[in-house]
């Protein structure tokens, strides 16, 4: 143990401490300049704001800034926008980042996508309109004609057209229901009373 302590305080262990001393700290002040060099500490970017801009204004302002984007899936139609304008970014415009950094965008497609009509025949009208209410249709109006089934969806028309369950239109379409009224038409009574 009195050989390890004359070692400690020899010349040549203090002269080996105070060389690992100076090479560490020679070290770290060299790795905090690099770092602060490869880094631009202290150097942000602010990120512009791309809300309703074309695809081609963002590629020109996003270069200028010295920053990078990727294009996120487009989401669902937003009509306030232009189509295949920006609608969303991530970091939010006024953000202050580093240059180079990645901002994510979110492209407005060009319309609403296509939704299958349920097959809402024979179904009540009340009914009807809940189906078609929770995939994203409208009913514009509903006309009754002489059919026993009263409020019982027979037909489905769009822009006057007839159209089937299996269909597909535009998110948001409004859609008109044919509806039985109670009655039964005279050619219905007639058929009935044959058999």
């Amino acid at each position: 143990m009195l050989n390890f302590f004359k070692f400690l305080f020899s010349k040549t262990f203090l002269i080996q401490l105070v060389l690992a001393v100076v090479v560490s700290v020679l070290v770290v002040f060299g790795a905090m300049q690099w770092l602060k060099e490869t880094t631009n500490h202290g150097e942000f970017v602010e990120v512009p704001d791309l809300s309703g801009k074309s695809v081609m204004e963002t590629r020109t302002l996003i270069e200028k800034s010295g920053l990078r984007f990727s294009v996120l899936d487009s989401a669902n139609y937003n009509p306030s926008y232009p189509r295949f304008s920006i609608i969303d970014q991530n970091p939010p415009a006024g953000n202050k980042v580093k240059e180079g950094r990645k901002i994510y965008i979110t492209v407005n497609p060009s319309g609403y996508k296509k939704i299958t009509i349920p097959n809402i025949i024979q179904v009540t009208q009340r009914n009807a309109s809940s189906m078609l209410k929770a995939v994203g249709l409208e009913i514009e109006r509903v006309t009754y004609i002489d059919e026993l089934g009263k409020d019982m969806v027979y037909h489905i028309k769009h822009n006057g057209k007839y159209i089937k369950p299996g269909d597909k239109l535009p998110k948001t379409s409004k859609i008109e229901l044919v509806c039985g009224n109670g009655n039964i038409s005279e050619r219905n009574q007639i058929k009935a009373d044959s058999e």
